[in-house]
């Protein structure tokens, strides 16, 4: 019998290239995929392996899924601010706490082996003004106000649920801290306090194809981990195979990259050869915030060394907008 490898949230921006990464990374012969989600069918041409409709609290939708032989549950399901418009409290309790609750009763009656979840980087935005690469091993100190105090709550909610779990029940965990990741999808805007505004590494992209000035705001030398969707799939692959019984780990690549050198790379790259985009320094405007992720961890635990360095990232993500493969259908 193949052993089951679950993923929860797999039509999401993240779940789309994971289930991709599955593809082209798992054995096949040992091992199948499920992916899940609220659509009656996976949205995507390029997967047509088994896909289960499941609303993550719906505690019966649960009986669709495999009762032996699940090898790991990937949970991408989840509610966050910048896909809200209606920034109600109450959906990240029910879906983030409530649902992830109905997640671990699965993989309790199951006997799954393993829980791999992600959560926000913000659990440490607190530390942002130590100018010291973010940790893993350190205390959560969220900030407590603004658009994400409450949705990360409940991500801090719902993984110490997951360590219950564990402690209780043996169930292997391994928690992601993610900050932005970086990708090509459909998805060109997303919400902050509840109102649409264009992904700004989307909009600069956009400006150097047409070789249009780009502003370059506040300080050009502060910058931040830029992770690309393909390293944080290679993270949470091995994830689902060391013989670790848990772990925390900053998703990242241990290195800043300066919001000039983000803005010259996308010249470099996309940028017309004959017109390419000129760097308008605006230091009075907004300073961007200024991180690194501390990864030694997940180095050593995992093995797992960054394969996308800032250019190469760009790269693979013209690439992919030129393939154009996440086109919902419908």
């Amino acid at each position: 019998m193949k052993e089951k490898i679950i993923v929860l949230g797999s039509s999401g921006n993240i779940g789309m290239y994971f289930i991709d990464y599955l593809m082209g990374h798992l054995d096949l012969d040992k091992y199948e995929i499920i992916a899940t989600g609220r659509r009656p069918e996976y949205p995507f041409e390029f997967y047509k392996g088994k896909y289960v409709q499941l609303d993550i609290l719906n505690k019966e939708d649960f009986s669709k899924l495999p009762t032996e032989g699940v090898k790991a549950v990937v949970d991408f399901a989840g509610v966050l601010p910048a896909y809200l418009a209606d920034d109600d409290p109450q959906i990240y309790v029910d879906v983030n706490v409530s649902g992830t609750l109905n997640i671990l009763e699965y993989c309790r009656k199951v006997k799954a082996e393993r829980i791999i979840y992600t959560q926000t980087w913000a659990v440490l935005n607190g530390y942002l003004k130590d100018k010291k690469p973010l940790r893993s091993d350190v205390p959560v100190k969220p900030i407590r106000t603004g658009d994400h105090a409450i949705y990360t709550a409940t991500k801090m909610a719902a993984a110490e649920l997951i360590r219950d779990y564990h402690a209780m029940y043996g169930i292997k965990d391994f928690i992601f801290r993610l900050p932005n990741i970086y990708m090509y999808s459909p998805d060109t805007h997303y919400y902050v306090d509840g109102k649409p505004v264009l992904i700004s590494y989307r909009y600069i992209i956009q400006k150097a194809m047409k070789g249009e000035d780009i502003e370059l705001w506040g300080n050009p030398d502060l910058g931040k981990d830029v992770v690309y969707v393909k390293d944080l799939c290679q993270m949470i692959f091995k994830a689902m195979f060391t013989d670790i019984e848990e772990g925390t780990y900053n998703a990242g690549t241990g290195i800043k990259t300066s919001m000039r050198e983000q803005i010259e790379g996308m010249i470099k790259v996309f940028s017309p050869k004959d017109k390419p985009s000129k760097i308008i320094e605006c230091p009075d405007k907004k300073d961007c915030d200024d991180f690194v992720m501390d990864i030694e961890n997940i180095k050593k635990d995992l093995g797992y060394e960054p394969e996308y360095t800032y250019i190469k990232y760009l790269e693979d993500y013209k690439k992919e907008m030129e393939r154009n493969r996440f086109i919902k259908k419908g």
